[in-house]
Order: C-alpha cells, then structure tokens, then sequence
C-alpha cells in the first residue's frame, strides 16, 4: 500500500525498520536558517534524514525570482537519490511548522513525479505526544537511483499575469488574512496580493491539535473555496511557494486534484513593481 497524502504515527512507528521507507525531516525556520540542522542534532524521529529548505529545497535567488525559487530538477533527483529515495520509497516527511514546509518537499517530489510521499499528520509535535522513540544518531545514507519524472508543474509570472480575474484561472493565496491584506508585512518590501487572490490560510486546513481536518470537512471547505471553479483551474501562491504547498495537498486529501503552483508566489510578483497590486479584503 502506498500513501500519497498523510501518514498518523502509529502507521510509521510500524514502518520504522521497513527498508522501502524513507523519513525526512525538514523543520526550518525563516528567521534562524539555522534551526533546523540544530534541533535535528540535536533529536530527531530513528533513521531520519535532514534536507534543508533553503539549500535542498530551493533554487538560488537573483532578486527578481523569488525567496524559494524551485531548485533545478536534476539537481533535485541527484540529491534525493543520494540519500536513498527510490522509485519504490515510501516517503514519510515531517517538521514542526503545522506541516508548513514538509508540505513544499511533498509537492516536490510529486513535481519529480514521485507519488509515494506523504507528510506525518501532525508532524514533529505529534510523534512527541505520542512517546515516539527519538535519536540524535545520524542514519547512514545508501545512495539509489532516482529518475525524475513528469508531474504536474509550475505555473511562472507570465501565466498568471495573463489570466488575471479571468475564468481561466482561480488564484488563491495561502498567507495570513493580515498580510493578504496587506496590513503587517515584515517579509516582503510590498504588502499586498496579486489582484483577484482569494484567500485561504493554509492553517485553516488543521484542527486544533495540528492533524488536519477529516477529508469530508476539508472537502467541504474548498468546494466553498472554489466557488463553482474546477480544481484544474486553480493556481496556489503564498509569500515565496512553501505554504502554498499545504494548500496544494488540502484539496488532495478532499478529493479535488489537478491544482498547480505558482512558484514564485507574492515575493517573485512584487519584485516587478510594474505588476499590479491590491490590497484590502
């Protein structure tokens, strides 16, 4: 059986010592880039392995394209075949960010086309409330073969600029109600969102306790969201394509695939001050 969306605790307590199970461990911080290599040596889940957001996870920046720019495919499929993903893995990622940025090595993966990759629901904080064994051994990494394959990709700048407020495209925005607002911007130089975004806080996906919310209420949620668009016509965006991923996997666990990601998201938009901006509800 694969999983494609979450994997809960008791499931990857039992896989623990399956040799076609991979655990990745990514938490981060914006604010301390650092953190997260610190607290993974700090202790992290038996056998996990650490992928940086900012070195794995993304491409280099060059001012105009973004915080996150997607990093190259090949060198991507390179480094995951190096820590031993391959086409049979049974990918298993976590942080302790409310699945923030597990959810950006999900859609990645799924980009390389590697379906078998889910996130661990409720995350670092869910596998310490339940006793989880835990380490600060560093696994031992045997290299694979990973070839990347075709998923659904990317939208750029262009492709959004040129269906804005059109039928063709439903765009949604992933960040805080505040800063899609554009009221409390301490990120990015513009406040504000890309005109006719609606928005949707990625953690308006979990419950309380940081699992997410029962398929059905998700469901519900995002045929609200939708407001009668065809998931294939949606486009997520967040500050920089991180948080937007979470979104990206709500509406696969609602039953609703086909969405696509615009990478660049807000911080790439703003970049162009010859782009429009709105703000305001």
């Amino acid at each position: 059986m694969s999983f494609t969306t979450l994997v809960d605790v008791p499931t990857l307590r039992a896989h623990l010592d399956d040799p076609n199970w991979l655990v990745i461990d990514v938490r981060h911080q914006l604010a301390d880039t650092s953190y997260g290599e610190r607290v993974y040596g700090d202790s992290h889940i038996p056998g996990a392995v650490f992928l940086h957001c900012d070195r794995d996870l993304s491409g280099p920046m060059n001012g105009s394209n973004g915080r996150h720019p997607l990093p190259d495919r090949q060198k991507l499929a390179a480094r995951l075949a190096g820590i031993g993903i391959g086409r049979q893995t049974q990918v298993v990622v976590y942080d302790d960010a409310q699945g923030m940025i597990a959810g950006r090595l999900w859609w990645l993966l799924r980009w390389l086309g590697h379906d078998k990759v889910a996130l661990l629901d409720g995350g670092w904080q869910a596998w310490l409330a339940s006793g989880g064994m835990v380490t600060d051994v560093l696994p031992t990494l045997v290299a694979t073969t990973f070839a990347a394959t075709e998923g659904i990709g990317p939208v750029d700048a262009a492709y959004v600029q040129e269906r804005l407020e059109t039928p063709h495209m439903h765009l949604i925005d992933a960040r805080s109600p505040d800063r899609y607002r554009g009221e409390n911007e301490t990120i990015d130089p513009v406040g504000g969102h890309i005109p006719g975004a609606v928005n949707r806080f990625f953690r308006d996906n979990l419950q309380a306790d940081g699992r997410f919310k029962p398929a059905a209420e998700l469901r519900a949620e995002w045929l609200a969201v939708l407001a009668g668009n065809t998931p294939t016509a949606v486009v997520h965006q967040c500050g920089s394509g991180v948080s937007a991923c979470h979104n990206l996997l709500a509406m696969e666990i609602a039953d609703l695939p086909g969405s696509r990601l615009y990478a660049g998201s807000w911080s790439e938009w703003c970049a162009d001050r010859g782009r429009p901006v709105a703000r305001g509800e």
